[in-house]
C-alpha cells in the first residue's frame, strides 16, 4: 500500500498519504504482508478514502443535532452573585483577628489592616499598591504625602513604615532620595555649606563619617560592613572615613583625593558637608571645595608631633586656613581632634598649647579670633563632643559641635540678585548634568539660562538639592542640574550659569590688588602662575606692575615698581591664557577673589579691582 499509494495519481501530496496511512491502520485489523500489499487493487484504495470521508460527515451531523437540541438561545443573561459566600479551601485556616482568610492567589482583593499585613510574594505586589489607593478616602493625609504611591520620606519616616512595605521584595522602593514630604519644609531650613579642612591625617573624613552616623544619615549596618572591610585591610580605624571616601583608591591609601559630598539635617538647618583633601598634591581640589563653603571647620590633631607637623612651614594647617579666608569663608571652627589619644588623654594643657600657637596665625590671615573663630575639643573616632558633651573633659563648658553649628546666626543672602552658579563638575547621565553652588539669585524648573563665557542658551530640565528633587532653589544651595541644549563636552569647570537678563562679565585682562604671601625670589612683569578664581583654574601672566600699596596706611606709590617680593602688596595687571568669567570684588565678592599658585605652593592672594576691555 505504501509503494502503490505513494506512486498513485489519486493521491498527490504527502499529507494525503499520511492521512490514508492512519485510516488504513485503524480499519485494517491485521497488517498485510509485503506480498499481499503488492496485490491490493487500486479500487480498494479509493473505497477506503470514501469510507473515511463519509464517517467524518456523519460525526458532524450528530454534533450539530446535539447543539440545536440542548442549547437554549433564549436563556436569561448570567448575573454573578457578589454576595455569595466565598470559597475557602480546607487547607487555608482563618487567622484570628481577621475577617477573612488570605488567598494564596491574587483572585480577589481583601482589605487588611496595615499594621499586621503578612509578608507578600512577588505576585502580590500589584495588590499592595492597589490597597494603598483604595484607602485614599479613609487616609487623605497619607495619600497626599505619597502622590506617587511610593513610601517616600526621610530616614525617620522610612523606619516607621508598615511591615507590609518591609516584606515586599521590590527593590525600587529602597533607592528613592526624592523626599516628597520634606519638600514643603526645605525652603524653611537654611542651607549651610561646611568645608572640612586641615593637614593630612588630621581626621577630617572620620569626623564627617561620625557626624553622618550620629545624625542618622548612615545606618549602623553599613558602618559594620565598612568596619569588616577595613579590618581585612588592617585599617580598623579608617572605617568611618569610608562613608565619605567612596573611591577605591582613596580607601586603599587612606587619603581623600576629591572633595567628598554628604549632607545632614538638624532641627533648624540643612548642612552640606564638603570633605576637602588634606594632602598638598590635591590643594587645587581643596580650593574648589572651599569656594563653595559658607563655613570652614579647621581640623587639627592634638596628638604629639602631628600638630607640629601640620602647623610648621609647609604644613597644610597654615595653607588651608589662609585659602579658606581667601575663598570668602567668614566663620571658622577649629576642632582639636584626637583628644582621646594616649599622648593627650583630654589634657587641657595640650589643648591650650595648640590654641596659643594657632590664634596669632589666624589673626594674621584675617580672621578675628573673638568673633570669627571658635575652638572646640573632640574625638572623631569615638564621637565625643560632636553631638553630646564629652564626660572626659569637664573643663570645656561650650556646646558640642553639631548643636554649636545649629546655634550660629543665619547668613544674609539675597534671592533677588542675578543668577550666578559657578560649575564645579559635570558628567553625562540621561543628558548633561552639572554640579555647583548657587551663589546668588533663584532658579526654577524649565527656566531658560545662559552658559557663560560660551553664551550657550540652555533649559533647566530638573534640579536636585542634595539628591532631593525640587522645583526651585535659592542662594547657598548645592545643586545638581540636568540641562537641555548643551553637550557635556562643551562645559568646563569654572563656567558660570546666568539668567538671560543679567549676564556675568567675561574677559582676559584685569587689574587686581595682590598680596605676596610666600615667594623666595622677586616677582617681575612676565611672571607666570596658575590662577584659581571661584571654581575656575587658568594660567595667568603678570603683564605689568602698576604700583605698590602700603599695608598700614593703604597709600599707593607714585612710581611703578620694577619688582615685588614677599609680604608686599601691589596693584598689577594680569592676563589669562583663555577667556574666563569674573566680576570685580566690589560688585560680586564671590567671583572677585582669587589665589595665585606656583610649584605646588600658594604664592599670592588677591581681589579683582577693574576689568580691562580687549583691544581689537
Amino acid at each position: 500500500f505504501r509503494r502503490q499509494g505513494a506512486g498513485s495519481d489519486s493521491v498527490s501530496d504527502t499529507s494525503s498519504v499520511s492521512q490514508l496511512e492512519e485510516s488504513f491502520r485503524e480499519t485494517a485489523p491485521v497488517q498485510a504482508s509485503d506480498a499481499e500489499e503488492a496485490e491490493v487493487p487500486q479500487e480498494r484504495h479509493v473505497h477506503i478514502v470514501a469510507e473515511t470521508a463519509s464517517s467524518d460527515q456523519h460525526v458532524d451531523e450528530q454534533l450539530s443535532k446535539a447543539f440545536i437540541a440542548s442549547l437554549n438561545v433564549d436563556a436569561k443573561p448570567f448575573v454573578p452573585n457578589v454576595h455569595a459566600a466565598e470559597f475557602i479551601p480546607t487547607f487555608q485556616q482563618k487567622i484570628p483577628g481577621r475577617d477573612a482568610p488570605i488567598p494564596l492567589f491574587p483572585c480577589k482583593m481583601i482589605m487588611l489592616p496595615l499594621t499586621s499585613a503578612p509578608p507578600m510574594e512577588n505576585g502580590d505586589a500589584e495588590m499592595a499598591t492597589d490597597d494603598t489607593w483604595e484607602q485614599k478616602g479613609s487616609e487623605p493625609s497619607k495619600a497626599e504625602a505619597e502622590p506617587g504611591g511610593s513610601p517616600g520620606g526621610d530616614r525617620g519616616q522610612a523606619d516607621e513604615d508598615s511591615p507590609q512595605e518591609e516584606g515586599m521584595e521590590e527593590e525600587e522602593v529602597v533607592p528613592t532620595p526624592k523626599v516628597v514630604p520634606t519638600q514643603p519644609n526645605a525652603p524653611k531650613k537654611e542651607h549651610v555649606n561646611v568645608v572640612f579642612i586641615g593637614h593630612v591625617d588630621a581626621g577630617k573624613s572620620t569626623i564627617g563619617g561620625q557626624i553622618m552616623y550620629l545624625t542618622g544619615m548612615v545606618d549602623k549596618r553599613t558602618l559594620e560592613k565598612y568596619e569588616r572591610e577595613a579590618k581585612e585591610k588592617n585599617r580598623e580605624t579608617w572605617y568611618l572615613s569610608w562613608a565619605l571616601d567612596t573611591n577605591q583608591e582613596e580607601r586603599d591609601k587612606g587619603k581623600t583625593v576629591e572633595v567628598g559630598r554628604a549632607y545632614f539635617e538638624t532641627e533648624e538647618k540643612h548642612f552640606t558637608i564638603l570633605d576637602a583633601p588634606g594632602h598638598k598634591s590635591f590643594v587645587p581640589n581643596m580650593i574648589g571645595g572651599a569656594s563653595q563653603a559658607d563655613l570652614a571647620v579647621l581640623v587639627i590633631s592634638a596628638r604629639k608631633g602631628e600638630f607640629e607637623t601640620g602647623f610648621e612651614k609647609g604644613g597644610q594647617t597654615r595653607e588651608h586656613a589662609m585659602l579658606a579666608k581667601t575663598a570668602g569663608v567668614k566663620h571658622l571652627i577649629v576642632l582639636v581632634n584626637k583628644m582621646d589619644d594616649p599622648t593627650v588623654n583630654w589634657s587641657l594643657e595640650r589643648y591650650e598649647e595648640c590654641k596659643e600657637k594657632l590664634v596669632p596665625f589666624l589673626k594674621k590671615v584675617g580672621f578675628n579670633p573673638r568673633k570669627d573663630v571658635h575652638f572646640m575639643p573632640c574625638s572623631g573616632l569615638t564621637g565625643a563632643n560632636l553631638k553630646e558633651p564629652a564626660e572626659y573633659c569637664p573643663w570645656y563648658i561650650g556646646l558640642p559641635f553639631i548643636p554649636h553649628l545649629d546655634s550660629l546666626p543665619n547668613f544674609s543672602r539675597s534671592s533677588d540678585g542675578p543668577v550666578r552658579l559657578p560649575i564645579v563638575d559635570k558628567y553625562k547621565d540621561m543628558g548633561t548634568v552639572i554640579l555647583g553652588k548657587l551663589e546668588s539669585g533663584s532658579i526654577s524648573k524649565a527656566q531658560q539660562l545662559v552658559m557663560m563665557p560660551n553664551r550657550h542658551t540652555v533649559e533647566l530640565l530638573s534640579l536636585l538639592s542634595d539628591d532631593v528633587e525640587t522645583d526651585d532653589a535659592g542662594p547657598g544651595e548645592n545643586l545638581k542640574l540636568r540641562l537641555k541644549g548643551i553637550e557635556e563636552e562643551e562645559i568646563l569647570p569654572g563656567f558660570i550659569l546666568c539668567n538671560v537678563e543679567n549676564l556675568c562679565h567675561t574677559g582676559r585682562t584685569f587689574d587686581a590688588q595682590i598680596v605676596i604671601i610666600e615667594h623666595k625670589s622677586i616677582i617681575c612683569p612676565g611672571y607666570n602662575a596658575v590662577l584659581h578664581i571661584h571654581t575656575c583654574i587658568e594660567e595667568v601672566q603678570i603683564t605689568a606692575l602698576i604700583c605698590l600699596v602700603d599695608k598700614k596706611t593703604g597709600d599707593k606709590s607714585k612710581t611703578r615698581p620694577r619688582f615685588v617680593k614677599q609680604d608686599q602688596v601691589c596693584i598689577a595687571r594680569l592676563r589669562t591664557a583663555g577667556t574666563i568669567c569674573l566680576e570685580t570684588f566690589k560688585d560680586f565678592p564671590q567671583m572677585g577673589r582669587f589665589t595665585l599658585r606656583d610649584e605646588g605652593k600658594t604664592i599670592a592672594i588677591g581681589k579683582v579691582l577693574k576689568l580691562v576691555a580687549e583691544k581689537d
